[in-house]
């Protein structure tokens, strides 16, 4: 059963007006439709500018869609106001590429895991919100201590595992995760893919997994997405992609991955 159903996305971006007076459009993402069932992950593939964080930004409702439709549960998303798209916040998470851009850093980690729970559970007493926040650091690997520090006095793993926490904190059922390891070291991106799979696994979580090294999304994906100048251009099981890739781009992308000496 489907969780995510995307129909028939497009997402234009208007071009500057030259001193000749051109106009014109960006594609960013052009007609594109996939869907994602419950409990497993599909991964979105492609390079720089391919059109894969647009679409998980969309679905946010960051940026306007130009066209086309998703379904949440069977909910169509896309042409809810921001009120009628708040309640689904709560269950639809990202984990950002970069966490020290996504942390405040004039805020604790405490403050920081206190935020989305003083939103979402207006009920909860500060103390609670405090006990929920140290459940959740401990959960991601991370001691309770941290609860009092700030964003920079962490390491780029750390502070990833910190967004992670702030993401589960919601108690979500659908997290997007773009680019969550590609500016970590290689030793650390094993140990956060690692933590995203147990956590998958523990709480039932339905995963977008978003990257542009295919290695890391076959590790990660059921089923792959390959995008490249916001079009699909194969998409399958993610073993059948990797091991017979139809299309020419997917060869390219599979010929970048490097090779373990």
């Amino acid at each position: 059963m489907s969780l995510l159903r995307v129909q028939g996305l497009k997402i234009h971006f208007p071009l500057r007006k030259s001193w000749l007076g051109k106009g014109g459009w960006v594609k960013a993402v052009d007609d594109v439709s996939f869907e994602v069932e419950k409990g497993t992950t599909v991964g979105l593939v492609g390079e720089s500018g391919s059109g894969k964080s647009t679409i998980a930004r969309a679905l946010l409702k960051l940026v306007p869609p130009t066209a086309g439709e998703a379904f949440y549960e069977d909910r169509e998303i896309l042409s809810l106001s921001e009120s009628e798209f708040r309640p689904l916040r709560k269950q639809m998470q990202m984990v950002f590429q970069d966490p020290i851009g996504s942390l405040n850093p004039r805020m604790t980690v405490e403050e920081i895991l206190g935020e989305p729970l003083g939103i979402h559970f207006k009920k909860l007493s500060r103390h609670q919100r405090r006990d929920i926040a140290a459940a959740l650091l401990h959960r991601v690997g991370l001691p309770e201590e941290s609860l009092n520090r700030y964003p920079h006095e962490f390491s780029g793993g750390q502070r990833q595992r910190i967004g992670i926490a702030r993401a589960l904190a919601v108690e979500p059922k659908f997290l997007i995760c773009d680019e969550p390891v590609s500016a970590l070291d290689v030793s650390v991106q094993a140990q956060i893919l690692n933590l995203l799979k147990d956590i998958q696994d523990e709480f039932k979580l339905t995963l977008l997994f978003i990257a542009h090294d295919l290695a890391v999304v076959r590790h990660m994906s059921d089923k792959i997405v390959v995008l490249h100048h916001g079009k699909i251009v194969e998409e399958g099981l993610a073993d059948d992609i990797c091991d017979r890739p139809q299309h020419a781009y997917t060869r390219q992308l599979l010929e970048a991955v490097p090779a373990l000496a």
